[in-house]
C-alpha cells in the first residue's frame, strides 16, 4: 500500500484551517508530526490520522470561568 503525504496547503484544507496555523504549530512543538526534506514539510497520512485519533473527546474539560 502506497503511502500518502499532504503538503501544508492539502492537510490545511482538510481540516479547514489557515496553513499559517500549520507553521506555528511546527514552530511550537504542537501537531502532527512532519517530514522536513530540504526546504518542504509533508506529513504522512498515518501521522495525521494517529494526532486526529488523539484529539477525540468525550466532553469538554470543566474549566473554571473568570469571575465577571
Amino acid at each position: 500500500m502506497p503511502v500518502r503525504h499532504f503538503n501544508q496547503i492539502e492537510l490545511a484544507a482538510r481540516w479547514n484551517i489557515s496553513p499559517r496555523t500549520l507553521e506555528r504549530w511546527r514552530w511550537a512543538g504542537e501537531g502532527p508530526q512532519f517530514i522536513k526534506l530540504g526546504g518542504r514539510v509533508i506529513y504522512r497520512l498515518e501521522d495525521v490520522e494517529a494526532f486526529e485519533a488523539e484529539q477525540i473527546r468525550q466532553a469538554t474539560p470543566n474549566v473554571p470561568r473568570a469571575m465577571a
